[in-house]
Protein backbone atom coordinates (compact mmCIF):
# COMPACT_ATOMS: atom_id res chain seq x y z
CA UNK A 1 0.00 0.00 0.00
CA UNK A 2 2.68 2.40 0.61
CA UNK A 3 4.74 1.46 -2.85
CA UNK A 4 1.14 2.86 -4.04
CA UNK A 5 1.29 6.14 -2.60
CA UNK A 6 4.42 6.63 -3.43
CA UNK A 7 3.75 5.87 -7.36
CA UNK A 8 5.93 2.40 -6.94
CA UNK A 9 3.27 0.52 -8.99
CA UNK A 10 6.57 -1.83 -10.81
CA UNK A 11 8.13 -2.28 -7.49
CA UNK A 12 5.15 -3.94 -5.55
CA UNK A 13 5.21 -7.47 -6.81
CA UNK A 14 9.38 -7.69 -6.22
CA UNK A 15 8.55 -6.05 -2.65
CA UNK A 16 6.27 -8.70 -1.83
CA UNK A 17 8.21 -11.15 -3.19
CA UNK A 18 11.40 -10.26 -1.35
CA UNK A 19 9.11 -10.13 1.99
CA UNK A 20 7.82 -13.77 0.95
CA UNK A 21 11.61 -14.58 0.58
CA UNK A 22 12.21 -13.25 4.10
CA UNK A 23 9.80 -15.14 6.00
CA UNK A 24 10.93 -18.44 4.63
CA UNK A 25 14.28 -17.82 5.66
CA UNK A 26 13.16 -16.92 9.33
CA UNK A 27 10.83 -20.30 9.03
CA UNK A 28 13.36 -22.38 8.11
CA UNK A 29 16.11 -21.33 10.44
CA UNK A 30 14.08 -22.11 13.04
CA UNK A 31 13.34 -25.32 12.14
CA UNK A 32 12.86 -28.30 14.79
CA UNK A 33 12.67 -25.73 17.57
CA UNK A 34 9.49 -26.21 19.22
CA UNK A 35 10.27 -23.00 21.69
CA UNK A 36 7.11 -21.65 23.42
CA UNK A 37 5.73 -18.63 20.82
CA UNK A 38 6.77 -15.11 23.26
CA UNK A 39 5.27 -11.63 21.93
CA UNK A 40 6.29 -8.73 23.68
CA UNK A 41 7.23 -10.78 26.24
CA UNK A 42 3.78 -12.56 26.70
CA UNK A 43 4.06 -16.25 26.07
CA UNK A 44 1.54 -16.86 23.22
CA UNK A 45 1.88 -20.75 23.70
CA UNK A 46 -2.09 -21.58 24.40
CA UNK A 47 -3.23 -19.18 21.38
CA UNK A 48 -0.25 -20.09 18.58
CA UNK A 49 2.32 -23.01 18.34
CA UNK A 50 5.32 -23.52 16.18
CA UNK A 51 6.37 -26.88 15.49
CA UNK A 52 7.88 -28.50 12.21
CA UNK A 53 4.30 -29.59 11.10
CA UNK A 54 2.51 -25.76 10.88
CA UNK A 55 6.55 -24.50 9.76
CA UNK A 56 6.42 -27.56 6.64
CA UNK A 57 3.24 -25.88 5.86
CA UNK A 58 3.82 -22.16 6.03
CA UNK A 59 6.55 -22.58 3.54
CA UNK A 60 4.30 -24.56 1.07
CA UNK A 61 1.69 -21.34 1.74
CA UNK A 62 4.43 -18.67 1.13
CA UNK A 63 5.94 -20.63 -2.15
CA UNK A 64 2.42 -21.26 -3.95
CA UNK A 65 1.56 -17.22 -2.72
CA UNK A 66 5.35 -16.24 -4.26
CA UNK A 67 4.11 -18.32 -7.59
CA UNK A 68 0.86 -16.65 -7.53
CA UNK A 69 1.86 -13.23 -7.36
CA UNK A 70 4.34 -13.71 -9.77
CA UNK A 71 1.14 -13.90 -12.22
CA UNK A 72 -0.45 -11.24 -10.74
CA UNK A 73 2.04 -8.73 -12.32
CA UNK A 74 0.76 -10.09 -15.88
CA UNK A 75 -2.67 -11.05 -14.96
CA UNK A 76 -3.77 -7.40 -13.32
CA UNK A 77 -1.99 -4.98 -16.56
CA UNK A 78 -4.70 -4.06 -17.67
CA UNK A 79 -6.16 -2.60 -13.80
CA UNK A 80 -2.87 -1.25 -12.44
CA UNK A 81 -4.81 1.39 -10.38
CA UNK A 82 -6.15 -1.90 -8.53
CA UNK A 83 -2.89 -3.71 -8.04
CA UNK A 84 -1.99 -3.12 -4.77
CA UNK A 85 -5.69 -3.13 -3.65
CA UNK A 86 -5.68 -6.99 -4.84
CA UNK A 87 -2.37 -8.25 -3.91
CA UNK A 88 -3.13 -6.28 -0.18
CA UNK A 89 -6.00 -8.85 -0.11
CA UNK A 90 -4.30 -11.55 -1.41
CA UNK A 91 -1.80 -11.21 1.56
CA UNK A 92 -4.44 -11.02 4.25
CA UNK A 93 -5.06 -14.05 2.64
CA UNK A 94 -1.89 -15.95 3.32
CA UNK A 95 -2.21 -14.32 6.67
CA UNK A 96 -4.96 -16.61 7.55
CA UNK A 97 -3.25 -19.50 5.75
CA UNK A 98 -0.13 -18.94 7.72
CA UNK A 99 -2.46 -18.85 11.40
CA UNK A 100 -4.89 -21.85 10.46
CA UNK A 101 -1.47 -23.90 10.51
CA UNK A 102 -0.77 -22.65 13.57
CA UNK A 103 -3.56 -22.27 16.15
CA UNK A 104 -3.78 -23.90 19.54
CA UNK A 105 -7.16 -22.00 20.13
CA UNK A 106 -10.27 -22.17 18.46
CA UNK A 107 -10.58 -19.11 18.54
CA UNK A 108 -7.09 -18.25 16.61
CA UNK A 109 -8.87 -21.15 14.10
CA UNK A 110 -11.85 -18.85 13.69
CA UNK A 111 -9.66 -15.51 12.96
CA UNK A 112 -7.36 -17.76 11.03
CA UNK A 113 -10.59 -19.07 8.65
CA UNK A 114 -12.51 -15.25 8.72
CA UNK A 115 -9.35 -13.78 7.21
CA UNK A 116 -8.63 -16.19 4.64
CA UNK A 117 -12.29 -16.46 3.66
CA UNK A 118 -13.61 -12.69 3.95
CA UNK A 119 -10.41 -12.28 1.78
CA UNK A 120 -11.66 -14.90 -0.98
CA UNK A 121 -15.07 -13.90 -1.11
CA UNK A 122 -14.02 -10.03 -2.23
CA UNK A 123 -11.55 -11.25 -5.06
CA UNK A 124 -14.16 -13.62 -6.17
CA UNK A 125 -16.20 -10.96 -7.15
CA UNK A 126 -13.43 -8.99 -7.70
CA UNK A 127 -14.72 -8.09 -11.19
CA UNK A 128 -17.46 -5.28 -10.84
CA UNK A 129 -18.50 -5.23 -14.35
CA UNK A 130 -18.61 -9.19 -14.54
CA UNK A 131 -22.09 -11.29 -13.52
CA UNK A 132 -20.43 -13.78 -13.02
CA UNK A 133 -17.47 -12.64 -10.81
CA UNK A 134 -20.22 -10.50 -8.79
CA UNK A 135 -22.37 -14.30 -8.65
CA UNK A 136 -19.24 -15.88 -7.30
CA UNK A 137 -18.70 -13.60 -4.79
CA UNK A 138 -22.50 -13.61 -3.57
CA UNK A 139 -22.71 -17.32 -3.57
CA UNK A 140 -19.35 -18.01 -1.80
CA UNK A 141 -20.30 -15.19 1.00
CA UNK A 142 -23.87 -16.33 1.38
CA UNK A 143 -22.26 -20.39 1.83
CA UNK A 144 -19.36 -18.95 4.01
CA UNK A 145 -21.71 -16.98 6.45
CA UNK A 146 -23.35 -20.30 6.76
CA UNK A 147 -20.58 -22.37 7.75
CA UNK A 148 -18.66 -20.01 9.85
CA UNK A 149 -22.11 -20.01 11.63
CA UNK A 150 -22.20 -23.60 11.79
CA UNK A 151 -18.15 -23.06 13.01
CA UNK A 152 -18.84 -20.91 16.14
CA UNK A 153 -21.45 -22.85 17.46
CA UNK A 154 -19.69 -25.74 17.11
CA UNK A 155 -16.71 -23.90 19.01
CA UNK A 156 -19.47 -22.23 21.42
CA UNK A 157 -20.80 -26.20 22.09
CA UNK A 158 -17.30 -27.85 22.42
CA UNK A 159 -16.27 -24.87 25.11
CA UNK A 160 -19.50 -25.94 26.76
CA UNK A 161 -18.64 -29.08 27.03
CA UNK A 162 -15.01 -28.79 28.16
CA UNK A 163 -14.78 -25.50 29.41
CA UNK A 164 -11.69 -24.60 27.32
CA UNK A 165 -10.99 -23.19 23.92
CA UNK A 166 -7.63 -24.85 24.09
CA UNK A 167 -6.84 -27.36 21.68
CA UNK A 168 -4.74 -29.63 24.26
CA UNK A 169 -7.34 -29.39 27.04
CA UNK A 170 -10.03 -30.75 24.64
CA UNK A 171 -8.13 -33.20 23.88
CA UNK A 172 -7.35 -34.11 27.30
CA UNK A 173 -11.07 -33.83 27.73
CA UNK A 174 -11.66 -36.18 25.10
CA UNK A 175 -8.79 -39.05 26.22
CA UNK A 176 -10.67 -38.98 29.58
CA UNK A 177 -13.54 -40.62 28.46
CA UNK A 178 -16.02 -37.92 28.98
CA UNK A 179 -17.42 -37.17 26.41
CA UNK A 180 -20.71 -36.58 25.43
CA UNK A 181 -23.53 -35.57 23.34
CA UNK A 182 -22.80 -31.67 23.81
CA UNK A 183 -19.18 -32.64 22.99
CA UNK A 184 -20.03 -34.62 20.00
CA UNK A 185 -22.59 -31.99 18.59
CA UNK A 186 -19.95 -29.51 19.02
CA UNK A 187 -17.43 -31.25 16.91
CA UNK A 188 -19.62 -32.74 14.11
CA UNK A 189 -20.69 -29.06 13.65
CA UNK A 190 -17.27 -28.17 13.55
CA UNK A 191 -16.34 -30.84 11.22
CA UNK A 192 -19.33 -29.58 9.11
CA UNK A 193 -17.74 -25.92 8.48
CA UNK A 194 -13.90 -27.63 8.16
CA UNK A 195 -16.04 -29.45 5.47
CA UNK A 196 -17.24 -26.71 3.48
CA UNK A 197 -14.42 -25.11 3.54
CA UNK A 198 -12.41 -27.85 1.24
CA UNK A 199 -15.24 -28.24 -0.83
CA UNK A 200 -16.43 -31.69 0.53
CA UNK A 201 -19.35 -33.94 -0.44
CA UNK A 202 -22.15 -32.67 0.19
CA UNK A 203 -21.12 -29.54 1.27
CA UNK A 204 -19.68 -29.04 -2.18
CA UNK A 205 -22.43 -27.23 -4.26
CA UNK A 206 -20.95 -23.83 -3.97
CA UNK A 207 -17.28 -25.11 -5.78
CA UNK A 208 -18.04 -25.52 -9.26
CA UNK A 209 -20.27 -21.77 -9.95
CA UNK A 210 -17.40 -20.27 -7.79
CA UNK A 211 -14.57 -21.92 -9.45
CA UNK A 212 -15.94 -20.50 -13.54
CA UNK A 213 -17.57 -17.20 -12.01
CA UNK A 214 -14.49 -16.02 -10.21
CA UNK A 215 -11.41 -14.57 -12.14
CA UNK A 216 -9.45 -17.38 -13.36
CA UNK A 217 -6.18 -16.37 -11.07
CA UNK A 218 -8.31 -16.63 -8.02
CA UNK A 219 -9.40 -20.00 -9.11
CA UNK A 220 -6.24 -21.02 -8.47
CA UNK A 221 -5.68 -19.54 -5.20
CA UNK A 222 -8.62 -21.31 -4.02
CA UNK A 223 -7.88 -24.76 -5.49
CA UNK A 224 -4.53 -24.28 -3.94
CA UNK A 225 -3.70 -22.23 -1.20
CA UNK A 226 -7.03 -22.31 0.22
CA UNK A 227 -7.42 -26.07 0.11
CA UNK A 228 -4.02 -26.71 1.71
CA UNK A 229 -4.73 -24.38 4.90
CA UNK A 230 -8.35 -25.77 5.39
CA UNK A 231 -6.59 -29.38 5.48
CA UNK A 232 -3.34 -28.18 7.32
CA UNK A 233 -6.09 -26.79 10.36
CA UNK A 234 -8.13 -29.88 10.03
CA UNK A 235 -4.79 -32.54 10.65
CA UNK A 236 -3.90 -30.58 13.07
CA UNK A 237 -7.69 -30.54 14.73
CA UNK A 238 -7.61 -34.59 14.22
CA UNK A 239 -4.22 -35.13 16.53
CA UNK A 240 -4.58 -32.67 19.26
CA UNK A 241 -8.01 -33.45 19.83
CA UNK A 242 -8.08 -37.46 19.33
CA UNK A 243 -10.71 -37.47 16.85
CA UNK A 244 -9.41 -40.62 15.23
CA UNK A 245 -10.00 -42.57 18.33
CA UNK A 246 -13.76 -42.27 18.49
CA UNK A 247 -16.18 -44.05 16.07
CA UNK A 248 -18.94 -41.47 14.98
CA UNK A 249 -16.27 -39.64 13.92
CA UNK A 250 -14.63 -42.35 11.41
CA UNK A 251 -17.89 -43.59 10.46
CA UNK A 252 -18.36 -39.48 9.38
CA UNK A 253 -15.35 -39.36 7.92
CA UNK A 254 -14.88 -42.38 6.15
CA UNK A 255 -18.44 -42.06 4.21
CA UNK A 256 -18.21 -38.35 3.08
CA UNK A 257 -14.70 -39.33 2.05
CA UNK A 258 -15.96 -41.91 -0.44
CA UNK A 259 -18.73 -39.24 -1.28
CA UNK A 260 -16.43 -36.81 -2.21
CA UNK A 261 -14.22 -38.95 -4.34
CA UNK A 262 -17.39 -41.06 -6.38
CA UNK A 263 -19.00 -37.30 -6.40
CA UNK A 264 -15.93 -34.71 -8.07
CA UNK A 265 -14.97 -37.37 -10.29
CA UNK A 266 -18.46 -38.75 -11.90
CA UNK A 267 -19.67 -35.16 -11.93
CA UNK A 268 -16.57 -33.78 -13.81
CA UNK A 269 -16.74 -36.25 -16.17
CA UNK A 270 -19.76 -34.47 -17.85
CA UNK A 271 -18.08 -30.75 -17.65
CA UNK A 272 -17.01 -29.17 -20.61
CA UNK A 273 -16.07 -25.86 -18.85
CA UNK A 274 -12.70 -26.14 -17.90
CA UNK A 275 -12.49 -23.98 -14.72
CA UNK A 276 -15.58 -26.45 -14.10
CA UNK A 277 -13.83 -29.63 -14.45
CA UNK A 278 -10.57 -28.05 -12.43
CA UNK A 279 -13.42 -27.69 -9.61
CA UNK A 280 -15.01 -31.19 -9.45
CA UNK A 281 -11.37 -32.35 -10.27
CA UNK A 282 -10.21 -30.51 -6.65
CA UNK A 283 -13.71 -32.05 -4.59
CA UNK A 284 -12.42 -35.53 -6.06
CA UNK A 285 -8.47 -34.40 -4.87
CA UNK A 286 -10.18 -33.69 -1.67
CA UNK A 287 -12.06 -36.63 -1.34
CA UNK A 288 -8.27 -38.49 -1.12
CA UNK A 289 -6.86 -35.64 0.99
CA UNK A 290 -9.38 -36.78 3.57
CA UNK A 291 -8.00 -40.20 4.10
CA UNK A 292 -5.31 -39.01 5.98
CA UNK A 293 -7.50 -37.52 8.13
CA UNK A 294 -8.42 -41.54 9.30
CA UNK A 295 -5.06 -42.81 9.19
CA UNK A 296 -2.73 -39.87 11.66
CA UNK A 297 -2.19 -42.80 13.56
CA UNK A 298 -0.01 -44.52 10.94
CA UNK A 299 1.74 -40.93 10.43
CA UNK A 300 -0.10 -39.36 7.70
CA UNK A 301 0.93 -35.76 8.31
CA UNK A 302 4.08 -36.27 5.82
CA UNK A 303 1.94 -37.75 3.26
CA UNK A 304 -0.86 -35.01 3.71
CA UNK A 305 1.86 -32.14 3.10
CA UNK A 306 3.50 -34.27 -0.12
CA UNK A 307 0.20 -34.67 -1.73
CA UNK A 308 -0.95 -30.82 -0.97
CA UNK A 309 2.34 -29.71 -2.48
CA UNK A 310 2.04 -31.87 -5.73
CA UNK A 311 -1.28 -30.90 -5.92
CA UNK A 312 -0.65 -27.15 -5.29
CA UNK A 313 2.00 -27.18 -7.69
CA UNK A 314 0.51 -28.83 -10.62
CA UNK A 315 -2.63 -27.02 -10.18
CA UNK A 316 -0.63 -23.65 -10.24
CA UNK A 317 0.87 -24.77 -13.41
CA UNK A 318 -2.07 -26.02 -15.01
CA UNK A 319 -3.90 -22.46 -14.27
CA UNK A 320 -0.22 -20.68 -15.53
CA UNK A 321 -1.04 -22.25 -18.90
CA UNK A 322 -4.77 -21.94 -19.22
CA UNK A 323 -4.69 -18.31 -18.30
CA UNK A 324 -2.92 -17.01 -21.60
CA UNK A 325 -5.37 -19.77 -23.39
CA UNK A 326 -8.61 -18.39 -21.92
CA UNK A 327 -7.15 -14.87 -22.89
CA UNK A 328 -6.56 -15.28 -26.03
CA UNK A 329 -9.03 -17.64 -27.22
CA UNK A 330 -11.85 -15.71 -25.55
CA UNK A 331 -13.28 -18.85 -24.44
CA UNK A 332 -13.24 -21.12 -20.95
CA UNK A 333 -14.22 -24.27 -22.59
CA UNK A 334 -12.17 -27.12 -23.35
CA UNK A 335 -12.39 -26.54 -26.98
CA UNK A 336 -9.99 -23.46 -26.16
CA UNK A 337 -7.53 -26.04 -25.74
CA UNK A 338 -7.94 -27.01 -29.49
CA UNK A 339 -5.15 -27.78 -31.90
CA UNK A 340 -2.91 -26.38 -29.02
CA UNK A 341 -0.36 -29.08 -30.01
CA UNK A 342 0.28 -27.16 -33.33
CA UNK A 343 0.19 -23.76 -32.17
CA UNK A 344 2.48 -24.08 -29.56
CA UNK A 345 4.24 -27.36 -29.18
CA UNK A 346 6.07 -26.18 -25.68
CA UNK A 347 2.80 -25.26 -24.09
CA UNK A 348 0.84 -28.42 -25.09
CA UNK A 349 3.55 -30.75 -23.62
CA UNK A 350 4.05 -28.80 -20.22
CA UNK A 351 0.16 -29.11 -20.25
CA UNK A 352 -0.14 -32.69 -20.90
CA UNK A 353 2.54 -33.45 -17.99
CA UNK A 354 0.93 -31.48 -15.72
CA UNK A 355 -2.44 -33.27 -16.07
CA UNK A 356 -0.91 -36.09 -15.89
CA UNK A 357 0.41 -35.37 -12.40
CA UNK A 358 -3.01 -34.59 -11.22
CA UNK A 359 -4.25 -38.08 -12.52
CA UNK A 360 -1.59 -39.48 -10.66
CA UNK A 361 0.31 -40.87 -13.74
CA UNK A 362 4.05 -41.76 -13.01
CA UNK A 363 7.00 -40.60 -13.13
CA UNK A 364 4.95 -37.56 -12.47
CA UNK A 365 4.77 -36.35 -8.56
CA UNK A 366 1.24 -37.40 -7.71
CA UNK A 367 1.50 -40.54 -8.90
CA UNK A 368 3.75 -40.86 -5.56
CA UNK A 369 1.15 -38.43 -3.74
CA UNK A 370 -1.74 -40.93 -4.17
CA UNK A 371 0.69 -43.72 -3.43
CA UNK A 372 1.88 -42.58 0.02
CA UNK A 373 -1.82 -41.63 0.79
CA UNK A 374 -3.23 -44.97 -0.02
CA UNK A 375 -0.48 -46.65 1.84
CA UNK A 376 -1.06 -44.55 4.67
CA UNK A 377 -4.58 -45.60 4.62
CA UNK A 378 -4.22 -49.12 4.12
CA UNK A 379 -2.41 -49.34 6.91
CA UNK A 380 -4.36 -47.78 9.35
CA UNK A 381 -6.98 -50.49 8.35
CA UNK A 382 -9.08 -49.14 5.90
CA UNK A 383 -9.08 -51.68 2.93
CA UNK A 384 -12.50 -51.18 1.21
CA UNK A 385 -12.03 -46.83 1.29
CA UNK A 386 -8.70 -47.64 0.20
CA UNK A 387 -9.66 -49.87 -3.10
CA UNK A 388 -12.50 -47.34 -3.32
CA UNK A 389 -10.44 -44.35 -3.55
CA UNK A 390 -7.89 -46.38 -6.39
CA UNK A 391 -11.09 -47.37 -8.19
CA UNK A 392 -12.03 -43.36 -8.51
CA UNK A 393 -8.67 -42.34 -9.43
CA UNK A 394 -8.42 -44.60 -12.83
CA UNK A 395 -11.90 -42.90 -13.29
CA UNK A 396 -10.23 -39.45 -12.94
CA UNK A 397 -7.72 -40.62 -15.50
CA UNK A 398 -10.41 -39.72 -18.37
CA UNK A 399 -11.27 -35.87 -17.81
CA UNK A 400 -8.14 -34.77 -17.56
CA UNK A 401 -7.32 -36.88 -21.15
CA UNK A 402 -10.39 -35.25 -22.59
CA UNK A 403 -7.32 -31.86 -22.37
CA UNK A 404 -4.88 -33.72 -23.43
CA UNK A 405 -6.94 -35.11 -26.34
CA UNK A 406 -8.21 -31.77 -27.30
CA UNK A 407 -4.97 -30.67 -27.68
CA UNK A 408 -3.66 -33.02 -29.83
CA UNK A 409 -6.67 -34.30 -31.95
CA UNK A 410 -8.89 -31.61 -32.95
CA UNK A 411 -8.41 -29.07 -35.45
CA UNK A 412 -6.12 -25.55 -35.16
CA UNK A 413 -7.69 -22.02 -35.39
CA UNK A 414 -4.93 -19.30 -36.58
CA UNK A 415 -5.17 -17.74 -33.21
CA UNK A 416 -1.82 -17.22 -31.70
CA UNK A 417 -1.14 -17.83 -27.96
CA UNK A 418 1.95 -17.03 -26.16
CA UNK A 419 1.83 -16.26 -22.45
CA UNK A 420 4.21 -14.08 -20.75
CA UNK A 421 8.11 -14.15 -19.41
CA UNK A 422 6.59 -14.38 -16.17
CA UNK A 423 3.68 -16.59 -17.00
CA UNK A 424 6.49 -18.83 -18.79
CA UNK A 425 8.85 -18.85 -15.37
CA UNK A 426 5.77 -20.09 -13.19
CA UNK A 427 4.99 -22.49 -16.12
CA UNK A 428 8.48 -24.35 -16.26
CA UNK A 429 8.96 -24.13 -12.52
CA UNK A 430 5.81 -25.90 -11.54
CA UNK A 431 6.56 -28.26 -14.24
CA UNK A 432 10.37 -29.03 -13.24
CA UNK A 433 9.44 -29.16 -9.37
CA UNK A 434 6.31 -31.53 -10.67
CA UNK A 435 8.86 -34.16 -11.95
CA UNK A 436 11.56 -33.93 -9.62
CA UNK A 437 8.99 -34.40 -7.05
CA UNK A 438 8.27 -37.20 -8.64
CA UNK A 439 11.72 -39.03 -8.88
CA UNK A 440 13.06 -37.68 -5.59
CA UNK A 441 10.15 -37.22 -2.86
CA UNK A 442 12.51 -38.17 0.11
CA UNK A 443 13.28 -34.82 1.33
CA UNK A 444 9.77 -33.29 1.14
CA UNK A 445 8.34 -36.56 3.16
CA UNK A 446 11.24 -36.51 5.98
CA UNK A 447 10.32 -33.43 7.17
CA UNK A 448 7.69 -34.28 9.50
Amino acid sequence: MLGEIFSLRKLLIPIVLTGLTIIVYLTLTSWGSNAPVVISGIDMSHMVTSDNLSKAFSVLALFTAALIFMMAHDYYKNEPQHLSDYISILLFALVGALVLFSYANMAMLFLGIEILSISMYIMAGSRKYDTRSNEAGFKYFLMGAFASGFLLFGIALLYGATGSFELVKIGQYMQAGQAGPLFYTGIMLLLVALLFKVSAVPFHFWSPDVYEGAPALITAVMSTLVKTAVFGAFIRLVIECHLYMHMPVEIMLTLLAGATMAVGNLSALAQENFKRILAYSGISHAGYMMLTLLSVNAGSQSALLFYAASYSIASIGVFALAIPVFYFMKNEQVSAFNGLGKKNPWMAGLLTMLMLALAGIPPMSGFLAKYYIFSKSFQAGFFALTLFAVINSIVGVYYYFKVILAMYTKPADDTAVEPTPLFWSVIITCSILTLVLGLYPGGLLNLI
